[in-house]
């Protein structure tokens, strides 16, 4: 089948590396892509918000799958906008529409959801700014460390965690002031959960879910997890401490309730769902949700996916296989035994000011890893930074140590102006 890709980033560069090895994909397009990409697929100047340049396009091409990266094209409805078109409303679209999508386009809305379905979260409130004061006499009140979310999306930076009153009541006020522009006009004030944070993924149709690989990212710029959050320096999986038992109450408690909360609401569903949370005690809460896959997470779960990931997306979209209605609810996709480690090589100055076009060299150096690009650009034969996050190099172990390794070496052997990576992901999880 033809298959276009939405996205340009390491995500998308490792989702192309995995369908494009499916024997069920005939051809692939990747939209707009990068050089990375380029490898597995064709890279087309396309949009992924421009709905009709996308719907143009798929017509024009025959187009059969469509694979939805980032988040923003589906809350803003791609998937409806298909289903609303009798002639590519066949097409079997991975993403779900725009009010699944509010599960990560507001927190709001997620965390009303999650309250609705008995799912164990942090305590929240949120405020407009019409509640400016209401807001805070809360904070004046709450415990620190306190928790700042943006209601909407805000590309990974509308999340803060205040440590002192004054930075919360100073932090509260521009998120509100538009900080962050639409997806501040409303701000969750949540309770501060301390603990080791992981990542869960599934493939659900909104009936049936299949697990994929668990994963670890490190989302601080600094060594020690120390500085600005961005959008992940890296990852590990499976992450040791989530052991079956911390599993079982995963799924019993958030997996489920989630699948089977969408179904009692009405909400069609058919994509992933990134569950974003952290074990408290043992117990597992839920911080956040995504509708997609995560960056860096993919790089390091679609490695250890020993199954065809085409395959198991028609399984999903047909109601056949694993996901037939007579099917147990639940499947566990055939996962590696081997440890997967991912290593975000970014520009100097990263996540605030940087500079781009850097040439980038020693990609062929690394031979016992895998690289993925995210911020790069091809310009007379020479690959340069585009980017914040330039690369990520993933390595395969039979054990952590060694996948560890392999991603160190393979980080090591990328040069170029301003490299900058953590040396220690994956180290006291």
């Amino acid at each position: 089948m033809k298959i276009l890709l939405l996205g340009s980033g390491g995500r998308e560069h490792a989702l192309a590396w995995k369908m494009a090895g499916s024997p069920f994909c005939s051809a692939l397009y990747i939209a707009p892509g990068n050089p990375g990409a380029a490898r597995e697929g064709t890279c087309v100047s396309l949009a992924p918000d421009d709905f009709s340049g996308v719907a143009e396009f798929v017509r024009r091409e025959g187009i059969e799958m469509v694979v939805v990266g980032p988040e923003a094209p589906l809350v803003a409805g791609l998937a409806d906008y298909f289903a609303e078109q009798p002639d590519l409303s066949e097409v079997c679209f991975i993403g779900p529409g725009a009010e699944g999508a509010q599960l990560e386009g507001s927190k709001d809305f997620a965390k009303r959801f999650m309250q609705r379905h008995g799912i164990p979260t942090a305590a929240y409130r949120t405020f407009s700014a019409a509640e400016l004061e209401s807001g805070l006499q809360h904070l004046a009140k709450a415990n620190l460390p306190i928790v700042l979310k943006a209601d909407g999306l805000a590309a990974g930076k509308g999340v803060l965690i205040c440590e002192e009153r004054e930075e919360a009541f100073s932090a509260f006020r521009q998120m509100l002031e538009g900080q962050f522009g639409e997806a501040s006009r409303k701000v969750v004030v949540e309770e501060f959960l301390a603990g080791r944070e992981f990542s869960v993924f599934v493939l659900t149709n909104g009936s049936h879910y299949c697990l994929l690989p668990t994963a670890k990212d490190h989302k601080r710029i600094g060594e020690g997890d120390t500085g600005l959050n961005t959008g992940g320096m890296g990852a590990i999986s499976p992450p040791p401490f989530v052991d079956e038992e911390l599993m079982a109450k995963v799924e019993k408690r958030i997996i489920q309730p989630t699948i089977r909360g969408l179904q009692a609401e009405g909400i069609p569903y058919l994509g992933f769902i990134f569950f974003g949370l952290i074990e408290v005690d043992g117990e597992p809460y839920v911080i956040e949700y995504n509708c997609r896959l995560g960056d860096p997470e993919t790089q390091a779960i679609l490695p250890r996916l020993d199954e065809d990931l085409v395959a198991l997306m028609r399984e999903a979209a047909a109601g056949s296989g694993r996901f037939a209605a007579d099917a147990p609810e639940k499947c566990v996709a055939e996962i590696s035994p081997q440890a997967a480690a991912t290593i975000v090589l970014a520009s100097g100055g990263y996540p605030e000011h940087y500079e781009k076009g850097f040439p980038i060299s020693g990609l062929e150096k690394v031979q016992d890893a895998l690289v993925f690009q995210a911020g790069t650009s091809l310009k007379d034969g020479q690959l340069l930074t585009a980017g914040g996050r330039v690369l990520a190099v993933t390595g395969l172990g039979k054990d952590m140590a060694e996948a560890l390794q392999k991603a160190r070496a393979g980080a090591e052997a990328i040069e170029f102006e301003g490299r900058y990576f953590r040396r220690d992901i994956g180290l006291g999880v």
